[in-house]
């Protein structure tokens, strides 16, 4: 069966109760899914094999009052079940269509330094990668 894609939004809750268990970091929590899906700049794609989700990619735009608009790819997830068919590569260019069309004219990422695929992903998509220190702060 081909792989379908699908831009999510309000009310596209109920697709969600079907993921493979390794397409989201951590279960996915209905309020803050439905916080998500409603919030203006959020955005999400899902990868479908049947009624299954095998992908996600997910992306929020920043808006800066000195700088062009940009679209920060905040997670990519395919179900281990479904790597190396492209997925991820066709979720992240459909992500950069849609943050054009949203008026943004950079993105931007970040992955761990010894995420090998990820960073052939990105590579291949045509990323500069850039060395930097990440920091977290629990508020």
């Amino acid at each position: 069966m081909a792989i379908a894609y699908r831009r999510m939004g309000p009310g596209d809750e109920l697709v969600f109760l079907n993921v493979a268990a390794d397409v989201f970091d951590e279960p996915v929590h209905a309020q803050r899914l439905a916080a998500y899906l409603v919030e203006p700049g959020h955005l999400m794609i899902l990868a479908f094999d049947g009624e299954l989700v095998v992908g996600q990619c997910s992306a929020v735009i920043h808006r800066h009052p000195d700088k062009v608009d940009e679209l920060y790819v905040d997670e990519v997830g395919t179900a281990s079940t479904h790597l190396r068919q492209g997925i991820a590569t066709h979720m992240v260019e459909m992500m950069f269509d849609w943050g054009r069309e949203l008026g943004c004219r950079e993105a931007w990422l970040g992955t761990e330094l010894d995420n090998v695929e990820a960073n052939g992903l990105y590579n291949k998509l045509g990323g500069k990668a850039e060395h930097m220190h990440y920091y977290e702060f629990k508020l």
